[in-house]
């Protein structure tokens, strides 16, 4: 009985560690997540400024300099 119940608890602090380690992992994937929306929200805002005419109609768009 003694020995089913260390197998026990060795078990459970087995699992323990795992589910700290899964933890810090998901802790990290969230961090990296974030920056990548932030980098992403950046070079959207970046690229509709650079093109603007690829994201407004053709009625909207001013005519070229030469014009």
């Amino acid at each position: 009985m003694e020995e089913r119940i260390n197998e026990l608890e060795m078990h459970y602090m087995q699992q323990e560690v795992t589910i700290q380690e899964l933890n810090e992992i998901v802790c990290r994937q969230e961090l990296i997540i974030g920056q990548l929306q932030r980098d992403f929200a950046a070079l959207k805002e970046q690229f509709l400024v650079m093109s603007p005419s690829i994201s407004q109609n053709s009625d909207q768009e001013e005519p070229p300099p030469h014009y």
